[in-house]
């Protein structure tokens, strides 16, 4: 649509889309309409989280209010707890885990300990992006979240620890031998009655949204703080392009779903009476009669639209579940790099380059297929060769030039 110059007045971006739509001027920026049609959207955001969107001092997109931070946790089956009188609240590390993994490995041949957060997702997966500044991609990380120092995230100590442990339980029976290369998530197997927990990302309303998929009851330990990065906020946006023929109009829309209360409820949920029923001040449920199968609107895509802490919750969840997500969004570590948007143009020859190279060896290592004694060395050579010092350095340079231009600086 976008290309097509088709008219179009609101859009869903985030990620690398947003960058290349931006760099490519199909977007607005939205500044001045904020001003004089978005005075609500300015009201419902802390500045900081605004200020995160900007791409050369402009704002060309509008975050939807949802979980700005995430954490690390790990969820593992209550049954399977208690059958054998484990005690899941001694899990402080990641090697806490080692031995309740082991003993329902041991007694519990069919059974699965540790799967995948997601179908392409590695074991560790949700460790990576919740313990460093990512700046967009994985290829060069902020060494730590209080300064900006850009470094090889695969040759931290941090990270060969990580798959040295992954290649532990790979080792012991606690991954499936085909984690690598199975689309099969934690949650299918819990799902299916063979699968034990799984390291996912952690945020407010987590636990119970997962019992719900996997239709067990569930334990949830906390690894970590929540952590807020650029990518954690433009990862999920909405923007006025350029060939909306009405940017007024479309901001004016844009203001109502950050403070509409009874607009973001039909569009999360649809028709009261008809789609879903109140069953207390702030929860609803489907009406009687009414199920997933034959509401016929049942979309569940409310982090798409506006202000998620204008939505009801669902009777299944926490009724203050957006307080919650509320008070764990201003509590989070923010990243010194907060509002840095890193432009990969000038080293997409690179870039390609290791991509081919992170394909080969990252979901081996991370699924603990491989060997990091022999292949985390050979790894990193392969990354040198392909340009990743590079990269680094551009995104380095990026990122001076942008801590100059805010006056930012680390710790």
């Amino acid at each position: 649509m976008l290309t097509g110059n088709e008219q179009v007045d609101l859009i869903v971006t985030g990620g690398t889309d947003f960058s290349r739509q931006v760099a490519q001027g199909q977007l607005l920026p939205l500044d001045d309409l904020l001003q004089t049609h978005g005075q609500d959207i300015t009201k419902a955001f802390q500045p900081e989280i605004l200020e995160a969107t900007k791409v050369e001092g402009k704002i060309y997109a509008i975050p939807s209010i949802r979980d700005f931070a995430s954490n690390t946790n790990v969820l593992m089956r209550k049954d399977l707890l208690d059958k054998y009188n484990l005690d899941a609240s001694k899990v402080k590390t990641l090697d806490d885990l080692d031995p309740i993994l082991e003993t329902i490995h041991k007694n519990e041949p069919n059974i699965t300990p540790l799967g995948k957060p997601g179908a392409s997702a590695s074991i560790v997966d949700r460790i990576l992006e919740n313990s460093w500044d990512i700046l967009g991609d994985y290829i060069g990380v902020l060494d730590s979240l209080d300064d900006l120092k850009v470094v090889n995230l695969f040759e931290t100590p941090e990270y060969e620890k990580l798959i040295k442990t992954a290649r532990r339980w790979y080792e012991a029976g606690y991954i499936s031998k085909d984690a690598a290369t199975s689309k099969e998530s934690a949650v299918d197997l819990i799902k299916a009655n063979v699968g034990f927990g799984v390291i996912q990302k952690g945020k407010p309303g987590a636990l119970a949204q997962t019992e719900q998929r996997v239709n067990t009851k569930l334990e949830l330990i906390n690894l970590g703080k929540q952590i807020t990065s650029t990518t954690n906020i433009t990862a999920i946006m909405l923007g006025i392009p350029s060939n909306s023929k009405d940017p007024e109009r479309a901001m004016m829309f844009l203001n109502l779903l950050n403070s509409d209360r009874d607009l973001i409820n039909l569009i999360d949920w649809g028709i009261e009476g008809k789609h879903y029923v109140k069953v207390g001040e702030k929860s609803i449920d489907f009406p009687p009669g009414v199920n997933a199968t034959n509401s016929g609107y049942n979309m569940r895509q409310g982090w798409m639209f506006g202000n998620q802490l204008l939505s009801y919750t669902w009777v299944t969840d926490n009724p203050d579940l957006w307080e919650e997500m509320d008070q764990y969004n201003r509590e989070s570590k923010k990243s010194a790099a907060l509002g840095f948007t890193y432009n990969p143009s000038p080293v997409k020859t690179e870039l390609a380059a290791i991509t081919n190279v992170v394909r080969q060896f990252q979901s081996g290592l991370e699924n603990g297929a491989l060997d990091p004694e022999v292949n985390l060395p050979k790894f990193n050579a392969a990354l040198h060769a392909a340009g990743i010092d590079k990269v680094i350095a551009e995104k380095q340079k990026q990122l001076n030039e942008w801590a100059e231009k805010n006056n930012k600086t680390g710790s």
